[in-house]
């Protein structure tokens, strides 16, 4: 048995609870789905949960592979969402440990969201010591007892969050399943903990 999941940007803390306990590959092969996690993740900032998204082209044009969609830097999206993360986590108890290797995926320009998603899902897999999952070139077909994620067959049983101290919390309250990158900066090398506690239910 297998959880299927898409190729995601700054993925949610349970993308990184199934990463955690095994078994999962990363289609590939799948079309590009607009308004969805493969180019969008959501942080906490000052005023509420913010969302970010990555600027891609051509992204009306329909069944487009994921492996062909191309990055967009006619607007300073970069610039913003690094932006937004320095503003949001800058007092965060590890912000400052892990920031060093995140800044260059908002400096450089990747040519496709593929590469993009993929080195920074294998940057933070390795900052959080969990194990990236296995990669597929082509369309997965979910098996019988497979668990597919991909939001189009999205089947899953409820997602629980375990609570963590998030910044902000002293005047809002905890806001689940956000990206993974604001566990990170709450938890640090505890985050795997906080994970292993989350549920399904």
């Amino acid at each position: 048995m297998s959880t299927i999941l898409p190729l995601a940007y700054l993925p949610s803390v349970e993308y990184f609870t199934h990463l955690l306990r095994g078994g999962c590959v990363v289609d590939l092969g799948e079309h590009f789905v607009k308004r969805s996690e493969r180019n969008r993740t959501r942080i906490l900032a000052a005023d509420g949960v913010m969302e970010l998204t990555v600027h891609v082209r051509n992204a009306n044009r329909p069944r487009q592979p994921m492996r062909d969609m191309r990055l967009d830097y006619s607007k300073r999206w970069q610039h913003q969402h690094w932006g937004a993360l320095v503003a949001s986590y800058k007092s965060s108890p590890y912000f400052d440990f892990y920031a060093e290797r995140l800044e260059p995926f908002y400096r450089r320009q990747w040519e496709f969201l593929a590469d993009y998603n993929l080195s920074l899902l294998d940057t933070v897999c390795s900052l959080a010591k969990v194990p990236m999952p296995a990669l597929s070139e082509n369309y997965v077909d979910a098996a019988a007892g497979d668990l597919d994620l991909r939001p189009k067959h999205r089947e899953g049983p409820a997602f629980v969050a375990e609570p963590y101290f998030q910044v902000f919390s002293e005047r809002m309250p905890f806001a689940p399943n956000l990206s993974f990158a604001d566990l990170l900066f709450a938890e640090g090398p505890a985050s795997v903990s906080v994970l292993a506690r989350c549920r399904q239910e």
